[in-house]
């Protein structure tokens, strides 16, 4: 893996889209964070007609973010998956479950959504 991103890093492409990406992730972490706490602070305060659309934004960019992520966490991982087991069939457990872990961060990103609509 680290020699993995040596190589991406030493590509110029590769160091923009790391770059892009981390940015890209920091801004939408800050506007859900600004999101929730609209939604939280409407809720206090008890009014509620756009502590509604707030939390449906923040729901909303929780899951299309976490989808994001977590299809490309499966695209990379498993295209590594498939590479591995053309070359050792015995690796097939290890990285089914690679593939899997990266499917999670969907369901995280949903159950954030759900927390946002129904709890807070």
């Amino acid at each position: 893996m680290i020699r993995a991103l040596k190589a991406l890093l030493s590509d110029r492409k590769g160091r923009a889209l790391l770059l892009m990406t981390a940015l890209l992730a920091m801004m939408m972490a800050i506007g859900t964070g600004v999101v929730i706490a609209a939604a939280q602070e409407d809720a206090q305060q008890g009014t509620s007609a756009s502590g509604v659309g707030l939390k449906a934004i923040g729901a909303s960019i929780a899951v299309g973010l976490a989808g994001i992520g977590g299809g490309y966490a499966v695209g990379v991982a498993g295209s590594a998956a498939i590479s591995a087991v053309a070359e050792k069939r015995e690796l097939m457990g290890a990285s089914l479950l690679f593939v899997v872990l990266g499917e999670g961060i969907a369901i995280y990103g949903l159950l954030v959504a759900l927390i946002i609509l129904f709890v807070i």
